[in-house]
């Protein structure tokens, strides 16, 4: 039955919310029947009433009168159309707020001395006397401590220069940009070839460029420095030659320190 209830509640939703529930609507039979001692209070329980089929859900709440309005309610006071034909209400100007300028004491100081004041009592009296204040033109920021703006100046935000549609369809920054990409890794290049070069030191640099060994001469007496020899056994040039080549041709058949021994017999 409260299933039920519900699913009609939910169908007949669309009315003016219904007040809560009291004994004297209460069917006999109904699931709201109530037996024995039976209060108001009972029908205002959520949970314990049940929906009713084909109405919409009650309020549980005690709702005040037909005749209450709902909302936050603002007393007339401008007395309606009537008052309003009659005059406007306008808005009262707002006074100007009177600035207390300071004290100017370089103009009191000239009158007193003029007056000619000379303690500081009477300089005092002075003050008091006549109350002279600063101009609001002589304090302000701008006499005081004016801008230094060229003459020439333009006030306002500089318009935003076109955009180069041409460059745009030439995929110019597209190109510009290939350029940085390149010059950027051929500079990273460089650099790497710079970090993985080995350092040359003496030793690699003899090896490439080795020193010329210096031929040693022996000491010899300048009087036999250029002495030919004395005996030749030679008949002619030719015949000390083929006598050489003869020898050289023996060596490794001779025996003893100096390959000139007797032949070895195999």
């Amino acid at each position: 039955m409260a299933g039920g209830g519900g699913g009609g509640g939910g169908g007949g939703g669309g009315g003016p919310p219904r007040r809560p529930l009291c004994l004297a609507e209460v069917e006999a039979g109904s699931d709201n029947e109530r037996l024995g001692v039976a209060r108001d209070s009972m029908l205002r329980n959520p949970r314990i009433l049940k929906a009713e089929l084909g109405k919409p859900q009650r309020n549980c709440y005690t709702l005040p009168g037909f005749d209450f309005a709902y909302g936050l309610y603002i007393e007339r006071t401008d007395g309606g159309v009537p008052e309003a034909i009659g005059h406007w209400n306008t808005i009262k100007p707002r006074t100007g707020l009177t600035r207390n300028m300071p004290r100017d004491f370089i103009t009191m100081n000239r009158g007193a001395l003029k007056a000619g004041y000379t303690t500081a009592r009477e300089f005092n009296l002075y003050y008091k006397a006549k109350d002279i204040r600063r101009k609001d033109d002589e304090y302000s920021r701008f006499r005081r401590s004016p801008p230094k703006v060229p003459a020439d100046m333009t006030y306002g935000r500089p318009a935003r220069p076109s955009t180069p549609f041409f460059d745009v369809f030439q995929h110019k920054y597209k190109e510009l940009w290939m350029e940085q990409q390149r010059a950027l890794t051929a500079a990273l290049r460089v650099e790497k070839k710079k970090k993985d070069k080995l350092r040359e030191t003496r030793t690699t640099i003899l090896r490439k460029q080795p020193v010329p060994v210096k031929e040693e001469s022996f000491w010899h007496l300048p009087h036999l420095e250029k002495v030919g020899p004395h005996l030749s056994t030679f008949p002619d040039r030719d015949a000390r030659e083929k006598a050489f080549s003869a020898a050289h041709r023996e060596v490794p058949a001779r025996r003893g320190p100096l390959p000139q021994d007797i032949q070895a017999v195999s």
